[in-house]
């Protein structure tokens, strides 16, 4: 299995600005930082995942749009999370209020926050415990529901603030519970 290749500077620390920027310098490259400031760079993800990933991304909007609770974001967008790592989710959203309360010059670059909702979609080449270890760091920052959703063994982990990990086996939807009302994402497409 291929694992992102992390990048380790020892005593070079890029900047926030120098990391947005490499970041929109390489827009071909997908590019994440941990919270000691080590680079993550993650292959582009092959046609069967891309697909899913629109599939979710496309799900979550429509129920937004409906709702109109707040912003969806695809994996395309970053986040700078409290603890100072830059993240992008596969899918993501946060309520209305957060997105009012940001300058327009914050809404341009990364975010200065953490997605009160997230998903991840495991890809072949994707390491399931750095998978899982991403989801506890977004709920420690302030995620109030993720998924991890993984199409090899068909199981779907549901993170919940000061709530064990539940595993799914095989569920044909999912529920947004209280965070997102009436939102079911149904995963035949997704499988």
């Amino acid at each position: 299995m291929v694992n992102p290749l992390e990048i380790k500077f020892e005593s070079f620390k890029l900047t926030d600005e120098q990391f947005y920027q490499l970041c929109q310098d390489n827009r071909d490259l997908r590019f994440e930082r941990n919270s000691n400031g080590d680079m993550v760079i993650m292959p582009p993800t092959g046609g069967e995942t891309s697909n899913r990933n629109s599939e979710i991304t496309y799900q979550l909007q429509a129920w937004n749009r409906q709702n109109k609770l707040g912003v969806t974001f695809d994996s395309s967008g970053g986040f700078t999370l409290p603890n100072g790592a830059d993240r992008s989710p596969d899918a993501s959203w946060i309520l209305l209020e957060k997105w009012n309360n940001l300058t327009s010059q914050q809404r341009q670059k990364f975010l200065p926050l953490c997605p009160d909702f997230v998903i991840e979609l495991r890809s072949p080449s994707d390491n399931l415990k750095s998978l899982q270890d991403k989801m506890k760091e977004y709920l420690e920052n302030g995620t109030r529901l993720g998924w991890l959703i993984n199409r090899k063994t068909q199981q779907v982990e549901i993170y919940r603030q000061r709530k064990e990990v539940e595993i799914l086996d095989n569920p044909q939807t999912l529920s947004g519970e209280d965070i997102l009302p009436n939102f079911v994402l149904d995963l035949e497409l997704i499988w």
